[in-house]
């Protein structure tokens, strides 16, 4: 219930054979990522997780859902489960923890996502900067977290209409281990009630679906290359466009991918490659250019599909963010290689530090003791809405409303 999320792998060092599944695939070299503008395709869709929650909020899971490691007992210190502190100022309720109080003398409360308020204002800030797309993430809805994720679904799906954003459903099948067949079942009995909905992501004319999962080399993700391809080619006959989170040495079928997994990659649409604990700094950034993403490009216009290349902010508790010029240079570099579409992650990964929605400006927005970094950690002082403002004009960016530029046009503070 308490699921980690997508962690740093090790690496299988040394290059891998493909399998036949890979090679199965026959391609000509002449087909291009065909996708019009739509939803996805000339857009930027932020990683939107949904997933925090409160004792005493009314959520069917009851406890503090992802804030905590304990989620029995209110995160503090000693049982916590983020690497950043949420901006409170613009929730109308906070819940209280057994943190010390701010810096600043004030509670140290925190939102639950399963208030519509929280939604409504995740995607007013949407709307505000210009922020396309948000891909609701669904982890097994058939464990004990099934009722509240299906309850965020209509909250999301309401605040989305509410302020003109997009959403899509996208399945996170970390350890689902029947995951064939119920994804299949919770799509057709819930999930494709909600493609009725004007603000569901469309491309192609098509329902967006994202799986996020297939082929890494992890325990939690033990599914063989057939299971993966059927359930792709399920949601394709089904009428979707089917996105794909896939490893970052997809290509290569190495490294955090599973050998033999080619076939299954390239029968998806889009390709949105994961890149979190894979770079974490500019120097990085120019070696994965380089190396992966320029290749991967040139992989994805051969074989007809979309590429979607991850962008992130950098955690902010290791320290990676460099006042936003980590994040702009992975924007740089994703329009310059010809990307079709940016993927943020996240929009509230506060677990992982990850996250782009308002955060703690200073040490005064953070709970005394607590040892958390606010967005100023490396002296630059930077406004709770830097990373949602640096990521508006990435998209603008993306769009050609802005020319390409290495020199980040946002500042720190307005």
């Amino acid at each position: 219930m308490g699921m980690s999320r997508r962690h740093l792998i090790g690496s299988a060092l040394g290059a891998t054979a493909l399998g036949a599944l890979g090679a199965a695939r026959l391609t000509t070299g002449t087909a291009t990522a065909a996708g019009p503008p739509g939803d996805v395709v000339g857009k930027v869709t932020v990683g939107y997780q949904g997933w925090f929650a409160c004792a005493g909020d009314g959520a069917p899971i009851n406890g503090w859902w992802h804030w905590a490691a304990d989620m029995s007992r209110p995160p503090s210190p000693d049982n916590t489960g983020i690497h950043s502190w949420p901006d409170m100022r613009e929730y109308t309720k906070g819940y209280r923890t057994d943190y010390g109080n701010l810096n600043d003398g004030r509670p140290a409360t925190l939102f639950s996502s399963y208030d519509q308020q929280t939604v409504d204002t995740h995607f007013r800030w949407m709307q505000q900067y210009a922020i396309d797309t948000a891909a609701l993430q669904r982890f097994n809805p058939f464990s004990p977290e099934g009722p509240t994720r299906d309850a965020m679904a209509t909250k999301v799906r309401s605040a989305a209409e509410k302020y003109g954003r997009k959403f899509y459903i996208m399945y996170d099948a970390t350890g689902w281990l029947d995951m064939k067949s119920q994804m299949k079942q919770d799509w057709t009995d819930k999930m494709k009630a909600h493609t009725s909905s004007s603000a569901y992501a469309r491309q192609n004319g098509k329902p967006v679906v994202g799986i996020w999962g297939f082929g890494f080399n992890e325990a939690n993700k033990p599914w063989s290359a057939a299971d993966c391809l059927d359930v792709v080619n399920w949601f394709k006959s089904q009428g979707c466009y089917v996105m794909g989170g896939v490893p970052t040495h997809w290509r290569s079928g190495n490294e955090d991918s599973r050998p033999g997994y080619l076939g299954v990659y390239h029968a998806f649409h889009m390709l949105s490659p994961w890149m979190v604990g894979r770079i974490g700094n500019i120097g990085d950034t120019d070696r994965f250019f380089s190396g992966v993403n320029t290749p991967d490009q040139a992989d994805c216009n051969a074989n007809g599909i979309d590429y979607q290349p991850c962008v992130l902010p950098g955690d902010t508790q290791s320290r990676q963010r460099a006042h936003g010029d980590f994040m702009w240079r992975q924007f740089y570099n994703m329009v310059r290689v010809g990307a079709q579409g940016i993927y943020i992650s996240m929009f509230d990964e506060y677990n992982e530090g990850n996250q782009i929605a308002k955060t703690a400006e200073n040490a005064s927005m953070v709970p005394a003791g607590s040892g958390i970094w606010a967005l100023d950690e490396d002296g630059t002082v930077c406004s709770s809405d830097y990373y949602l403002r640096l990521t508006g004009d990435g998209g603008r960016m993306l769009k050609k409303q802005i020319a390409l530029t290495p020199d980040r046009p946002t500042k720190p503070v307005v």
